[in-house]
């Protein structure tokens, strides 16, 4: 799904917009400055027990001191709200299922599929299960934004979005913010992180129409020779299972049965006739969700530690950047909590990355310790067919049982109310028809041309739907002063699972596991769990409970002093099983030569850090590049672009000698996957590009007259690899040549490779022009690209522009914390034509970073503007 269904809801729009361009007053100065925060002076905040300070920088970041940690939320939850309540709004609007209140009937089946899942009701279960603490900090966090919402009461105050909306919905009002806002946003980003839900119904649609071999040549497994996981066998083994502490939770949304009668036997719903068009229903509907952080492969991250015995301080360094979708503004805050006197009391002084709408610090460092994410990415959804009969029982072994039905009321703005039936199983939400358009899709639906006599239903189980305590982990994380307080708060981090890297000025570093994983068997023999859909009948398929957290991964100062995490596979075992499907190791393969190459050199440094997050090197090009030279291409206008990769570096920087070779070897690569995949594959499973793709490719080289590069709609024809790559070179040269000129010494990389900046809502191009420049950026020439540690990835099948970027760059020194750099995608300020709405975007693009201030005496120096908000 594309985070553009945000975009296209604005459509109905146009007309009212039409007018809002014609009276160009609407964006008159005094207008567009009417929502920009107050920076300087005094604020009363009712509620506070006495006065917090605000310090800005130049760019916008808030450090705020308090005396109590409830007045720091609720300063946090108060300069939020000033700076980004309307993607705070649109935010809760999504995750709630209410879009349609903010932008009407466009947005009613985003609302239908939210409201299915139900994560705002799974929101509502988890408030009362948190720590009393963590329930006063949300509060906090909750009477600060209200707080800001009643000091401006006109929705112009608050967001010059909303002056373009109301054009649309006259009668839109604000709402008060709450907890459950708060915490419905941690559904949305355990949605967009939450692993291989598409691939496995790909696999399942697929079964039948290409071979077996081929299929699964098409999820290859991770190479474990040539691309290291992130802990050797030497830095970990998981503990018998004797010696486990009991799976965390004996019952779950998949089931958790201890009956293990199998009905049918058989080999899982890759069998079962009636299936396909279901899968194809259930994708339809899911793709009616938004993705807010980001959506395909490329979504990952970068994030490494080194001890002190590697860097020229003598303490570790700490680099980070998540690669998620790129937006206007930006998905992150930078932001300082600080209790002016640090104790057990008012135990928070951190600073990093935070998410406007949730409190807290979600990646950062403390005084004591340092953290980053990546994505684990583990296989925590899994889908079941359903066998339901005309009484609206659901099959369960021999017998039949209710399934659960409630009725939900969509509101839509400017249109009638809209009534849905959920339906849900013990696995989870029925999925597969949610949406008006596809609901008969499963019903007597052809089967390799055969129509067949049943049809099935398909629910979703996911760990996300799961009742957790992950926002008490965020606040003990925190306030964690050392390794054993940090393992503690990941202990709570259920959803989503990530990698987690650690440094403390101590000089230790780990790596931990965290989250619910589930435990499964298999539905199909020779497969991994959760490869494909399992019969729902059966309960042997249940998920059984969760790998008990002292089974997840974890080393604490392993010998080498370096630990890289960059999606790849965690470990070379099976057990836990985590995903068959981790990022193929591109990235962290490079970074760890990098780091390798640079201690060869001397001892690391910050810059070290920097410099190697913008490294562009292409390692699949050393396996691709050899095989293209030696095809012999027509004449001399095809043989000049590729002699170029013969003295190509193998980066892609945005303009240059070696940013033609790029730009070339590039159209070359998305030629390949068309012409190989493009007559077999369905349209929508076209080949992205990605580290899958080029492993798959990787393996196809070597296999010259596989079934792949034939193409099967030239009949009498058998075309081999030579042949696809030869004519991929002749469409790569003919395309640039009609798209940026006949001379390739004219080329560049940043012609075609470019990072557009496109506000969520106000994005689209039906969006008159006049409001898209107000709201929007770029689009900006980006270097790097797909499975390079720059991760700046682009979609091999819809062209070459960014899909998914660093969201941010950080490095963190424990030795000396204000040496400490990061930078933002975008700004800290959502506000349009605010001076830090865009202003860290140059810096961003060209991976440069800024000084990263944590002391008081760091913050002091670097404060322009001081807000002081009183009882």
């Amino acid at each position: 799904m594309s985070r553009s269904v945000l975009r296209r809801v604005i459509v109905p729009l146009v007309a009212a917009l039409v007018l809002v361009t014609a009276a160009a007053g609407v964006l008159g100065v005094g207008l567009v400055r009417r929502s920009f925060p107050q920076v300087d002076g005094e604020l009363t905040l009712t509620g506070l027990s006495a006065p917090i300070e605000v310090l800005r920088d130049e760019r916008g970041i808030t450090h705020i001191y308090a005396d109590t940690s409830e007045d720091l939320f609720m300063g946090q939850g108060f300069t939020a709200a000033q700076d980004r309540f309307f993607q705070m709004d649109l935010r809760r609007h999504v995750t709630s299922g209410r879009l349609s209140e903010l932008v009407g009937a466009p947005g009613v089946d985003t609302d239908k599929v939210i409201r299915t899942m139900g994560w705002r009701r799974v929101a509502e279960a988890e408030l009362p299960m948190l720590d009393p603490t963590t329930r006063r900090y949300l509060a906090a966090y909750t009477a600060g934004v209200n707080a800001y919402l009643e000091q401006n009461p006109a929705p112009s105050q608050v967001s010059l979005e909303y002056v373009v909306l109301g054009q649309s919905v006259p009668d839109y009002r604000i709402e008060p913010w709450n907890d459950l806002d708060s915490l419905a946003w941690l559904k949305a980003m355990a949605w967009d992180l939450r692993g291989n839900y598409t691939n496995e119904l790909d696999r399942a649609r697929l079964v039948g129409s290409v071979s077996r071999q081929q299929l699964l040549s098409l999820y290859p497994e991770f190479p474990v020779e040539q691309h290291a996981p992130i802990l050797s066998e030497d830095e970990w083994k998981p503990a018998p299972v004797d010696d486990a502490e009991p799976s965390r939770g004996d019952q779950s949304r998949g089931g958790g049965s201890s009956d293990t009668t199998r009905g049918r036997a058989g080999g899982g719903s890759t069998a079962v006739a009636g299936a396909q068009a279901t899968y194809d229903s259930t994708l339809q509907a899911l793709a009616a969700v938004p993705n807010l952080l980001g959506e395909g492969e490329g979504i990952g991250s970068n994030s490494w530690v080194v001890s002190g015995e590697h860097t020229e301080s003598g303490l570790p360094l700490l680099a980070n950047d998540p690669h998620l979708g790129v937006t206007q503004p930006g998905i992150w805050m930078q932001t300082g909590l600080h209790c002016r006197e640090v104790s057990d009391a008012c135990p928070f002084d951190v600073t990093g990355f935070s998410f406007a709408g949730f409190p807290g610090i979600i990646i950062g460092h403390n005084s004591d310790i340092a953290w980053g994410f990546t994505n684990l990415d583990p296989d925590v959804t899994d889908f079941y067919l359903e066998e339901i009969d005309e009484d609206g029982r659901v099959r369960r072994g021999d017998g039949w049982v209710p399934v659960e039905e409630r009725h939900e009321v969509i509101t839509v703005a400017g249109d009638d109310d809209v009534t849905i039936t959920v339906r849900e199983t013990r696995h989870g939400p029925i999925l597969s028809d949610v949406v008006d358009s596809v609901r008969d899709a499963g019903l007597t639906a052809p089967i390799n041309g055969v129509e067949s006599l049943t049809s099935y239903d398909v629910s979703l189980a996911w760990t996300g739907l799961e009742p957790n305590r992950t926002a008490d982990a965020v606040f003990l994380m925190n306030q964690a002063s050392d390794w054993d307080s940090f393992r503690g708060a990941a202990r709570q981090f259920a959803v989503p699972s990530q990698n987690l890297v650690y440094a403390d000025t101590e000089g230790n570093i780990g790596y931990q596991a965290p989250g619910l994983v589930p435990v499964r068997e298999t539905s199909t023999n020779g497969a991994p769990p959760g490869f494909y859909p399992a019969p729902g009948w059966l309960p042997a398929y249940d998920w059984k409970g969760w790998v008990p957290f002292s089974q997840m991964p974890s080393t604490f100062n392993p010998t080498d002093g370096v630990i890289v995490t960059a999606n790849q596979a965690v470990t070379e075992g099976s057990r836990p099983f985590l995903t068959s499907e981790p990022a193929k190791g591109y990235r962290s393969q490079r970074i760890s030569d990098l780091l390798t190459q640079k201690l060869g050199e001397g001892a690391l440094t910050v810059d070290d850090m920097r410099q190697i997050q913008g490294d562009t090197y292409s390692s699949f090009a050393d396996a691709l590049i050899p095989a293209l030279l030696e095809v012999e291409v027509p004449s001399d206008f095809y043989r000049e672009p590729q002699q170029m990769l013969t003295d190509w570096d193998r980066t892609a920087p945005v303009d240059g000698e070696q940013s033609a070779a790029a730009m070339y070897f590039y159209s070359v690569w998305g030629h390949i996957l068309e012409l190989t995949f493009e007559d077999q594959l369905p349209a929508d499973m076209s080949p992205d590009g990605n580290s899958r793709w080029m492993l798959v490719v990787t393996n196809l080289l070597d296999r010259p007259e596989d079934d792949w590069w034939d193409d099967k709609r030239t009949a009498g024809v058998v075309e081999t690899r030579d042949e696809v790559l030869r004519q991929a070179m002749i469409n790569a040269r003919l395309e640039l040549t009609r798209k940026n000129g006949k001379d390739p010494s004219d080329w560049s990389w940043g012609q075609l490779h470019r990072v557009p900046m496109r506000h969520e809502v106000l994005g689209s191009d039906d969006v008159p022009g006049l409001v898209r420049w107000a709201f929007n950026d770029g689009p900006f020439p980006a270097p790097g690209g797909s499975a390079l540690v720059n991760a700046f990835s682009w979609d091999a099948s819809e062209g070459q522009r960014v899909t998914a970027a660093p969201s941010m760059r950080m490095v963190v020194d424990l030795a000396d914390l204000d040496a400490s750099t990061w930078v933002n995608q975008t700004g800290n300020s959502g506000h349009a034509f605010h001076p830090n709405y865009n202003d860290q975007t140059a810096a961003w693009l060209a991976n440069e970073t800024f000084p990263w201030a944590h002391t008081r005496a760091a913050v002091e120096a670097s404060a322009v503007h001081t807000l002081t908000l009183r009882p």
